[in-house]
């Protein structure tokens, strides 16, 4: 089954475009390393918890939304080749500034255990 890179963000609503931008710069790069499909979802209706949430997760502030994202892979092993790579291609490195405060992403990836369709 197909293996998730998942990501949460918190990205300043300003910066949406530049966001977007990001995006589709990195996009052909994970398609040549064997990606299957991209998805960046901007926040619609993402509401505050008390305990946990996906604002706490990223510890949102005014003015930013939350960006959840996923990368689908055929494979852990795909997905493992392409990180990294992340270390030693330069065209991951030209395209690293990202505008967000990458160190708030929250990131992981998944093996799929059940599929709907």
């Amino acid at each position: 089954m197909p293996h998730v890179s998942g990501f949460l963000a918190p990205v300043p609503e300003e910066k949406k475009d530049a966001y977007i931008a990001s995006a589709k710069k990195f996009w052909p790069l994970f398609k040549e390393y064997g990606a299957i499909s991209m998805t960046e979802c901007w926040e619609a209706t993402v509401p505050d918890g008390e305990v946990t949430s996906f604002p706490l997760a990223v510890k949102r502030e005014p003015n930013e939304k939350v960006v959840f994202s996923w990368i689908l892979w055929p494979d852990e092993e795909t997905a493992g080749k392409c990180w990294a790579a992340m270390e030693t291609d330069s065209r991951f490195q030209e395209s690293m500034d990202m505008p967000f405060d990458g160190k708030r992403m929250v990131w992981g990836g998944f093996n799929t255990i059940f599929e709907g369709t």
